[in-house]
């Protein structure tokens, strides 16, 4: 039902360029506009995960510099048949992670120092696990799919302030052609959003596979959840358009489940995994741990909302 939910909007956002951009330049301009929106997507596929690897200050970690972190990838990489990706830590209070790369051949996946700081093992195995889910499932491509009919959208938005008015396929004229720049590009984004969060839901239910225990991803949801509301995430407030790559918005008003956001809400998604068989075969073994301390508020700074004792395999 995910797969075909993301094929349903898929075929929605293509219907919607190919209308936009016939009734703005017909064939001739809609077809500019999607191969200068595909050239622009192919750079952002083929560097997307160095460039925003870069953008957070994320370190490769390999089997000498991090044992029980990078062993538990490992693990998990082994338990969902993928290749093993290039493992990174990223020196950030805010609990949070993600995955990148192209394809699972050249995949990459993050974690943030506050994530390993107040997690326990179990938690720390789903979160991994759901961020090798998005790279099975080959999220990376779908949704650069996804930002390059968005992206031709949009372009074809810009164009219709100078063509748009005078086409003949537009038989509003000028309205029509205001309406198709503040409407279109509305459109393509919330169609984005929802393709975001459908592959978010998908991944919680392939990484809870994979880790063979639903519950430590919830139990870690929730925590993640607590650290994004305490902890302010510098680096992704200077670079919302990344704000989908984590596992958890790590921007501060993603509140509700609206049409406006890239990431279901959290206590939908906990719900979800806490009706899921309580096991599944093949999983590390052991229960949720509860011995990681829940975030507290504190009058300090962000990063004094971590606890001083490390909780993951690696403090």
């Amino acid at each position: 039902m995910s797969t075909l939910r993301t094929f349903i909007l898929l075929a929605g956002m293509t219907a919607l360029f190919i209308g936009v951009g016939f009734m703005i330049g017909g064939e001739q301009g809609m077809a500019i506009a999607f191969a200068i929106a595909i050239a622009m997507n192919v750079f952002a596929y083929w560097n997307s995960d160095k460039l925003v690897l870069s953008m957070y200050g994320a370190k490769e970690v390999d089997r000498a510099s991090a044992p029980e972190f990078y062993g538990l990838v490992e693990d998990l990489a082994r338990k969902a048949q993928l290749p093993m990706p290039k493992v990174y830590i990223m020196e950030e209070a805010q609990p949070n992670a993600f995955a990148t790369g192209r394809n699972p051949e050249n995949a990459a996946v993050a974690a943030t120092s506050g994530l390993l700081d107040i997690l326990s093992r179990e938690e720390v195995a789903g979160v991994m696990a759901h961020e090798l889910a998005h790279v099975k499932n080959r999220d990376t491509l779908i949704m650069t799919i996804t930002a390059t009919i968005a992206g031709a959208i949009s372009m074809l938005a810009s164009f219709a302030f100078f063509f748009g008015g005078h086409s003949r396929n537009n038989p509003l004229g000028m309205v029509g052609t205001l309406l198709l720049m503040i409407l279109a590009p509305l459109a393509a984004m919330l169609v984005q959003m929802a393709i975001s969060r459908t592959r978010e839901y998908h991944a919680d239910r392939v990484g809870a596979d994979i880790c063979g225990q639903p519950l430590w991803l919830a139990s870690a949801l929730e925590k993640l959840e607590q650290g994004a509301e305490h902890i302010e995430h510098e680096a992704a407030e200077e670079n919302p358009a990344t704000a989908h790559l984590f596992i958890i918005n790590p921007l501060h008003s993603h509140s509700v489940d609206s049409l406006f956001s890239t990431h279901p809400n959290t206590s939908n998604r906990v719900q979800r995994l806490r009706e899921m068989p309580g096991s599944f075969s093949g999983g590390l073994g052991a229960r949720p741990s509860r011995s990681s301390k829940p975030l507290t508020p504190s009058s300090g700074r962000s990063s004094s909302m971590i606890p001083k004792t490390k909780k993951g395999p690696w403090g």
